[in-house]
């Protein structure tokens, strides 16, 4: 009787935890991306270690009317790319974990990890 009971309180326990909300996670890995600045030079800018389910604005060109080019993410989340600032636009595409990548022709303003 009492391993019965002291089963039915570890089953018990174990079903709690996972039932208590996880935290915020962070995607591990570079994101990185090209640009173009101000001179006209092609720089590389990269995120590295993001937040998850947060719109990440591409902050090199925030502030002016151009996009990043040729994303690739190497983080451990799937990663989406906007052709707008605010991670909302009909303008997307994603890209795999652990290498994915897009071209010189994908542009990019915004990004979103899972």
């Amino acid at each position: 009787m009492r391993l019965r009971t002291a089963f039915l309180a570890l089953t018990s326990a174990f079903a709690l935890f996972l039932t208590i909300p996880g935290t915020a996670s962070a995607a591990e890995g570079e994101f990185s991306y090209r640009y173009v600045d101000k001179d006209g030079d092609i720089r590389v800018g990269s995120l590295v270690d993001p937040p998850s389910k947060k719109c990440i604005e591409i902050p090199e060109i925030a502030d002016w009317d151009v996009s990043a080019f040729r994303p690739r993410n190497n983080t451990d989340k799937r990663a989406v790319v906007f052709k707008d600032g605010d991670c909302e636009s009909d303008a997307y595409f994603s890209l795999r974990p652990h290498g994915g990548h897009g071209s010189e022709r994908l542009l990019l303003r915004s990004v979103v990890f899972s």
